[in-house]
């Protein structure tokens, strides 16, 4: 048997199930912290729901206001109201609207330390991975259960490993490595996986372009994504003495020597890079995937209407003084182009005004808002209008994510994004040249069979028959299942979800009749952000299943954890998509069988196998969700207290 990687020695520490943990494995995690923000109120109301009276571990929970803080309706205001006295009664540590964006916070205030285990209910979690912590997402309903009973269930993703080699060159950016992946394997070489970063070119790095290319692994499909701990990163903490004493920093160096990878770990794939042939790029329109290198879109002359410099990925002191280096009185920004800036923190906003690159951008003609995701999700000031064309240093240009869903955006390192405002064009900025990526890829698959007849649990439907709904684009992502104009509304019960569901993607979508339909998709379904009701409005609607050739697992979470049937099969998706064209968005198509207990699923004369869903899938399912679930652990836990039969 081969030996561990460094992200199951990670979790095997901080797992609470007692098992020998492999790729694949289920099991209970104990994080050494859990993140919400905007959506805490959310997780109260399923929290105060189960029947928990108190938090397991008033520790663990960190709370950071940061999507909606532009929003001073009486309604919004209330709810954070509500967040920050929950917070207060139960001890929980709460940052208000203005200090910054979450993921930031956790960074800046030492809740991310090497070795642990740091979950956030946010898609971007992944992002801890850059100070060699396991930072990966989970759903609402997970971290109402992690405040309830310290925990939740994972399944250990496949491992892959990626090598960086050489070093980048002047004018290329962590921003721009993170692009280059995305243009490269964008065949699903890391989907819903587990990442690990090695190789001697990882040493110069710096740990923003680290924080950078981790926060991004989300959009390139990679579940976590872990960096070293190196002596730079060793460095980088040593220099900030206030959050990580030096002993500390000592402790955890010595024992992360016993978390490194064995020489003979198994990584199901391994990728290599070359740092020396990257060059600054340009992703989009309205897709990470379509990227190519600044100086070829350059030459096409697309003239911008608004430019962003902010975000959880591109938003901290070196990119604002990267920006600075472009941008000043003496070369403002171009007539005509609004050019959007916000620290990734209120403390970074504040090291930018005391070394002058804060006023020099103001100068400039930059637009200041306040420290928060705010445009970057399309709520609040700035966001693109229809028909506008912007370009920005965030990580998601999906279609109506920054506003419009007619707009185009294109992302691009704060260099780019600087050199574009000055310009009124999308530009390269001086110096920058192509280059071909030097790359490679080894896989080491190994084979397995899934089918048969599998053993369901008591409740669990043997076979589910159906018509189809087919969704014929691939890579559908949360904001067009479910749009950010209602995704922090609390007021939209669940009965209501159904009528908001892939608006973003399809207008008409509530007008068909989808009641009892298995919905098929294409590649990469429910990717982007973490959200629960891109899953519970689709119950909501109607939907009975969903079918499609990949999935991302965070939305799989979302489905089981809210009692959603997803099963991926790339056959039935190939088959259906050929059968009913892709001319429109959504067709009615035939209908299907689904044979759980033989794991196959029929459609006309042909059988295809899926993989059998999990006792935990099946469990969830017949729950009813997590929520059911832990519900009745509370019910439980209630009665063995008081002797009391519930």
């Amino acid at each position: 048997m081969s030996g561990y990687t460094a992200i199951e020695k990670i979790v095997s520490k901080s797992q609470a199930s007692g098992v020998n943990i492999r790729a694949g494995s289920f099991i209970d995690v104990c994080p050494k912290h859990v993140m919400t923000h905007d959506n805490s109120s959310a997780v109260i109301a399923k929290f105060e729901d189960l029947g928990f009276s108190s938090i397991a571990d008033p520790k663990q929970p960190v709370i950071a206001i940061d999507h909606d803080i532009q929003n001073y309706t009486p309604e919004n205001l209330g709810k954070y109201a509500k967040i920050q006295t929950f917070a207060k009664q139960h001890g929980l540590m709460y940052y208000p609207p203005g200090r910054g964006i979450a993921h930031q916070i956790m960074i800046e205030e030492g809740f991310v330390k090497p070795g642990t285990v740091v979950v956030g209910s946010d898609s971007h979690s992944n992002m801890y991975g850059a100070l060699a912590a396991l930072g990966t997402p989970i759903v609402r309903t997970d971290a109402a259960s992690v405040w309830a009973t310290g925990k939740f269930w994972w399944r250990v993703p496949r491992q892959v490993r990626v090598s960086l080699t050489g070093k980048l060159p002047e004018g290329a950016t962590g921003k721009d490595v993170i692009l280059t992946l995305c243009r490269i394997f964008y065949s699903g070489e890391v989907l819903n996986a587990a990442v690990e970063f090695a190789g001697d070119g990882i040493e110069s790095l710096s740990v923003d372009d680290r924080i950078t290319i981790a926060n991004m692994s989300t959009e390139w499909g990679a579940l976590a994504a872990l960096f070293p701990f190196d002596h730079r990163l060793r460095s980088w903490l040593n220099n900030r003495p206030d959050i990580f004493p030096r002993d500390e920093v000592r402790d955890l160096w010595d024992e992360h020597q016993s978390l490194m990878s064995d020489p003979d770990a198994h990584f199901e794939t391994e990728l290599e890079l070359d740092l020396g042939s990257i060059c600054p790029h340009v992703t989009g329109p309205n897709s990470v995937w379509r990227s190519r290198p600044a100086v070829e879109i350059e030459t096409e002359t697309v003239a911008i209407d608004k430019a962003y410099l902010m975000s959880c990925v591109n938003g901290r002191l070196s990119d604002l003084q990267a920006a600075g280096k472009i941008l000043g009185k003496e070369r403002p920004v171009a007539k005509g182009v609004e050019l959007y800036i916000a620290g990734a923190s209120h403390l970074v906003e504040q090291q930018a005004r005391s070394d002058g690159t804060w006023q020099r951008l103001l100068d400039a003609g930059a637009i200041p808002l306040p420290s928060g995701c705010g445009a970057c999700i399309g709520l609040g000031a700035g966001t693109l209008e229809p028909g506008e064309v912007g370009i920005s240093a965030t990580n998601r240009n999906y279609e109506g994510r920054m506003g419009a869903c007619d707009a185009a955006c294109y992302l691009a390192s704060p260099e780019v994004v600087a050199e574009s405002a000055a310009r009124g064009v999308i530009a390269a900025p001086s110096g920058a040249k192509a280059a071909k990526p030097r790359y490679s890829c080894r896989h080491h698959q190994q084979e397995s069979n899934d089918s048969g007849t599998i053993r369901l649990i008591e409740g669990f439907p043997r076979s589910l028959r159906a018509h189809t709904i087919v969704l014929t684009r691939d890579n559908i992502d949360t904001d067009g299942i479910y749009g950010k104009e209602v995704t922090y509304r609390d007021d939209i019960t669940l009965a209501d979800q159904g009528r908001h569901v892939l608006l973003n993607y399809d207008s008409a979508f509530h007008e068909r009749d989808v009641d009892g339909a298995i919905l098929v998709a294409g590649r990469n379904f429910g990717s982007g952000s973490s959200r629960e009701q891109a899953a519970t409005a689709l119950r909501s609607a109607g939907i009975a299943a969903v079918i499609a050739h990949s999935i991302s697992a965070t939305y799989q979470r979302n489905a089981f954890n809210n009692g959603l049937i997803v099963i991926e099969s790339p056959e039935v998706s190939s088959m259906l998509l050929e059968t009913v064209g892709v001319q429109q968005r959504t067709v009615f198509g035939p209908r299907v069988q689904i044979d759980f207990e033989a794991s196959e699923i029929t459609l006309g004369d042909r059988r295809v196998f899926f993989s059998p869903l999990s006792t935990v899938a099946q469990r969830l399912i017949v729950a009813g969700g997590l929520e059911n679930e832990l519900r009745s652990k509370a019910l439980q836990s209630r009665s063995h207290a008081t002797g009391v039969m519930v």
